[in-house]
């Protein structure tokens, strides 16, 4: 038994913040079916790298779901979808606001046909506001909220994060929603909208740079790989590479001292607390920056760790992919793909200790589902469906 089992969802959603969303609900066992348009399908489905013509990203995106072919701009299309809403428990989608309502399928008129229904939008601006119609890809939200001005090298450019963190927010931020609105459900017996903007969603996580605009005026910059308010708090050149060190609190850094065989730094009237050293940066950071070029990363690393203090060589992806941490949590899992064979895929991230999520089926083909589903939830016949097939519905 699976937390989620049970629960069915209408997945309306494609390329990222939505699939992601509705990942995280299938592999904690909800029955998520994909909503693909008939011949084109979700558009990560033509992003690269490809393994035999399958897209890894999308792969990487839609496992453990089933998906449907449906045409929402056909008659036909459009019943068989209201047909489907009373069976379900959540509809996510991530149009613009406004496209289902066009075409006669919003939430006012999805819950005439089912007033449980949990109805999760995610956009860019969301469903309200001077930008709510404007289109957004995750580069776009990552400069408008702030999040490029403070990432890069100090007094250098700003920096798109390494990964699509807009989409990946708002996707987690749904999931969060979606589950709220389960919870308030089985005290009120109603659904309700879930508006979720990636804006919005990386806004909320900008933490510590708006707590320091906001208390002292001052706009936030780059800081390259060093904290912004925690010290030492960043990389070290060693003999042979470098190492991520986090003393992140003034136990910590007398460690530290006392690895770094300078003792005497914990006591020091301009490093004895976290303020003073953030204060006294520039004379601490060159001080530091020499005793760990003294040694290699293996042996600073080894010392370290002995004493507690957070360290870390800087992985590469390959290096992740060996990570015996990330292996033993099994964060990496290899599942079979009806054509692309055999990939590697991350694993469930929530570990729950009774009811376990699962990677029960990799990613589906283009309406791999399609017939079976109009089967098994409408009782459709072969000739029904054959119907829909010439009309242009599937």
């Amino acid at each position: 038994m699976m937390a989620l089992e049970g629960l069915r969802v209408l997945d309306l959603t494609r390329v990222l913040a939505g699939p992601y969303a509705t990942m995280v609900l299938a592999d904690l066992g909800a029955d998520v079916i994909k909503v693909e348009l008939p011949g084109v399908g979700d558009d990560a489905r033509h992003y690269g790298p490809y393994v035999n013509g399958a897209s890894a990203y999308f792969m990487s995106l839609n496992r453990n779901k089933r998906s449907i072919t449906l045409n929402l701009k056909s008659p036909r299309g459009q019943q068989v979808f209201r047909e489907l809403i009373p069976l379900m428990d959540v509809l996510v989608e991530n149009f613009r606001p406004g496209t289902l309502d066009r075409l006669g399928l919003g939430y006012e008129a999805l819950r005439e046909l089912n007033p449980r229904l949990i109805y999760a939008a995610s956009s860019g601006f969301g469903r309200s506001g001077p930008y709510s119609q404007r289109p957004a890809y995750d580069a776009i939200i990552q400069a408008m909220s702030g999040l490029m001005s403070i990432t890069g090298a100090k007094d250098g450019e700003p920096t798109r994060v390494g990964t699509s963190v807009a989409d990946i927010t708002a996707g987690l931020f749904a999931t969060i929603g979606i589950l709220s609105a389960l919870t308030a459900r089985e005290r009120t017996g109603r659904g309700q909208i879930v508006d979720v903007a990636m804006l919005d969603a990386v806004v909320a996580i900008l933490e510590n740079a708006v707590a320091r605009y906001g208390v002292t005026g001052e706009v936030p910059r780059p800081q390259g790989n060093r904290h912004p308010s925690i010290v030492p708090f960043e990389p070290f050149d060693t003999q042979d590479g470098q190492l991520m060190v986090a003393a992140g609190n003034d136990v910590l850094w007398r460690k530290l001292c006392e690895v770094l065989g300078r003792p005497e730094l914990a006591e020091d009237p301009r490093f004895s607390t976290n303020p003073l050293r953030d204060a006294n940066y520039a004379e601490l950071r060159p001080i530091l920056a020499e005793v760990f070029r003294e040694r290699s990363s293996v042996a600073w690393q080894a010392l370290l760790e002995a004493a507690g203090v957070p360290v870390s060589p800087i992985n590469t992806i390959a290096e992740v992919m060996k990570h015996p941490q990330v292996l033993a949590r099994d964060m990496l899992v290899e599942i079979d793909h009806p054509v692309a064979g055999t990939i590697t895929v991350p694993g469930i991230p929530v570990k729950l200790s009774e009811t376990p999520g699962a990677l029960r089926s990799a990613a589906p083909t283009l309406g791999e589902h399609t017939e079976a589903l109009l089967s098994e939830l409408l009782g459709y016949t072969p000739e029904q469906i054959a119907e829909l097939h010439a009309e242009g519905a599937l």
